[in-house]
């Protein structure tokens, strides 16, 4: 007798832990949204930019986010393996997600430059920085939460408009884990590229994390006595600038010379002497100064 209600207790013991893991599973299994990728060029040379189209379509019955989630962006080789990642947040919090609502965005993706080329994929999700849970969303999913959401081919960086750093610039600097970055190191600072006789676009992405200056920067680019772009550079924000340059603009010579004018420089071990040692005279910080087809 004993042993029946001991067995009875066992059983609604298990089927109460049953339902209840179930019901918790049902409950977050429910996609919460619909990703969709799209790519201004599926045929990349290593280290161009594509703009990245974003949208996240909310299910109508999503529940209230409880944290902000961040975008995670994965691209993937034939293999696989992690080539590199573009996480980011969302210009709209998670917690500010409404059912039923589209949340658009673009943003510029620069391929890095690494021995592999080839077909690529673009995974793509949702995860929380604390703990690390992904949330599942509609789609393909690659794993673990993990999204196919566009292909990619990655061309040669022969491939690109061939570009030069000339005068005005400091050595390059590629610390661990990071961009690697240019400084300016003159008021003056020239970009020379081959000409690619068609319209274009000359990308500019800087910055300058220094206090130096509290109200920035002028930076004006210059296509030989032309002023193609002026605009402020703010402290500690960095900026990514898409110049249109016309074939009418670009001219007839093999070789074209942008100029990338700064208003002030400065020499950090003056600014901060605690903190720095450096003598050198920097303006801007520059990750990437690429030009493309505006096709």
């Amino acid at each position: 007798m004993k042993t029946l209600r001991w067995l009875s207790f066992v059983s609604i013991v298990t089927f109460m832990s049953l339902c209840s893991a179930g019901c918790h599973s049902k409950e977050t299994s429910a996609p919460v949204a619909e990703p969709l990728v799209t790519l201004s060029h599926d045929k990349v040379a290593l280290g161009s930019p594509v703009d990245v189209s974003y949208r996240f379509e909310v299910m109508p019955s999503a529940p209230a986010f409880s944290e902000n989630y961040r975008v995670f962006v994965h691209v993937m080789d034939n293999d696989e393996k992690l080539l590199w990642t573009d996480d980011h947040d969302p210009p709209i919090p998670t917690t500010r997600w409404q059912p039923g609502q589209k949340i658009e965005y673009v943003r510029t993706m620069f391929i890095p430059v690494q021995p592999y080329i080839g077909d690529a994929s673009i995974q793509v999700g949702l995860h929380s920085l604390t703990t690390q849970k992904r949330l599942p969303l509609t789609g393909r999913d690659a794993g673990h939460n993990a999204y196919d959401v566009a292909k990619l081919e990655l061309l040669p960086q022969t491939a690109s408009v061939f570009t030069v750093f000339k005068d005005g610039w400091q050595n390059p600097e590629a610390p661990p884990n990071s961009l690697e970055w240019t400084w300016t190191s003159m008021p003056e600072a020239t970009v020379a590229f081959k000409n690619p006789r068609k319209d274009s676009l000359f990308y500019l992405d800087l910055d300058n994390p220094s206090t130096a200056f509290p109200a920035g920067q002028q930076v004006q680019v210059k296509l030989g006595d032309q002023i193609v772009d002026r605009f402020t550079l703010p402290p500690a924000h960095q900026l990514l600038r898409k110049i249109s340059l016309s074939s009418g603009m670009l001219g007839s010579q093999d070789t074209v010379e942008l100029k990338i004018d700064v208003d002030k420089t400065f020499v950090p071990a003056v600014v901060t002497p605690d903190a720095s040692k450096d003598r050198r005279e920097l303006g801007v910080r520059v990750f990437h100064a690429v030009v493309t087809s505006a096709n």
